[in-house]
């Protein structure tokens, strides 16, 4: 980013790598574009900003009736607590896992490329779920023009291969080199790690990877597969082994994306009543009881005056303030 940019630039583009929702990440956008300022060091930015503008806006008018696309969205609202996208080469069984993890419909098929569009579903996790992403097999052979704008609201990525097939290792250099062209860095460092990765660019997109080894039901050793895969590939990323149709590892996918990705889950409640148990709202390890207000209403953030805590027996009602940090099971009672 250039160093020359206005406070009001900097923060519509705070906003904006925040933002997870397109119509918030378009609303981002057009203010980047009013307060950038105008000259021959910000050119490639605001072409970059005008053509992200471009394709939120055909992305949210919809399907066309005539012209290039036409068929479902290519990119998802999250929903949830976050957004996790799968990924992989042709025919690593990945839209039997999100089959099977969500019991959605999915295409699943022996030919490659079954799936064409993004397909949401929802992992249930205790009170919580998490949201999976299915996306198109990823090969030179099969293009897809519109996965950077689908990977931009994902917290995070699973990768799923399949250690039996003897091209998996060309398959997924290839994967790799393909999404960074399209400004897409998958890493190893998870939230829980409390490692902050990314650049200056607000247009690139690093998302935290788990390696979701698939089929070892049919691998006699998985863990040396894993290890000459690691080797020949040079990727560390954590790994979870799975098999979609037998069904190992697949009770331990939901807490293992709970726990990586620091979710908080925080309940709350109105002055002289029980709190409601049932719905709580999610944040990330590090926030606080102001992001939380946000989060009821930007009004109440606005107007936040102190909050009551309640936390696993230790903590009684306490009076906090904003930027009181906030764990996973708290009870807050928000005053205004």
């Amino acid at each position: 980013m250039p160093t020359n940019v206005s406070p009001d630039y900097k923060k519509a583009e705070q906003a904006y790598r925040r933002a997870r929702d397109p119509k918030e990440r378009l609303d981002c956008l057009r203010e980047m574009q009013r307060t950038i300022p105008k000259h021959k060091g910000t050119e490639h930015l605001q072409a970059d900003i005008k053509s992200r503008i471009k394709d939120i806006t055909d992305e949210l008018a919809g399907p066309r009736k005539t012209g290039a696309r036409t068929g479902p969205p290519t990119v998802i609202r999250p929903e949830g607590a976050a957004q996790v996208a799968l990924l992989g080469p042709p025919n690593t069984g990945k839209s039997a896992l999100h089959a099977a993890l969500t019991r959605s419909h999915s295409p699943v098929g022996e030919h490659e490329f079954a799936t064409q569009w993004p397909m949401p579903g929802m992992l249930q996790y205790h009170d919580i779920a998490i949201q999976l992403v299915d996306l198109p097999s990823i090969a030179t052979t099969h293009e897809i023009p519109w996965i950077g704008n689908a990977l931009q609201p994902a917290d995070a990525a699973a990768l799923v291969i399949d250690l039996g097939h003897p091209g998996c290792v060309a398959e997924v250099i290839e994967l790799h080199a393909i999404l960074e062209r399209k400004k897409i860095f998958l890493h190893a460092a998870w939230p829980a790690d409390n490692v902050r990765v990314g650049d200056g660019d607000p247009f690139t997109t690093h998302l935290p990877t788990v390696l979701v080894a698939n089929k070892i039901d049919l691998i006699a050793d998985i863990d040396v597969e894993l290890e000459v895969y690691r080797e020949l590939t040079g990727h560390h990323y954590p790994d979870m082994k799975t098999s979609a149709l037998g069904g190992e590892g697949l009770a331990n996918f939901g807490g293992w994306l709970f726990r990586n990705l620091a979710i908080v889950r925080v309940y709350t409640k109105v002055p002289h009543q029980p709190p409601d148990m049932d719905r709580p709202y999610t944040l990330r390890r590090g926030d606080t009881v102001l992001d939380l207000a946000q989060m009821v209403h930007r009004d109440l953030a606005e107007s936040f005056h102190f909050a009551r805590l309640w936390r696993d027996g230790s903590i009684e009602g306490q009076q906090v303030g904003a930027n009181h940090l906030l764990a996973d099971g708290d009870v807050v009672e928000l005053h205004a």
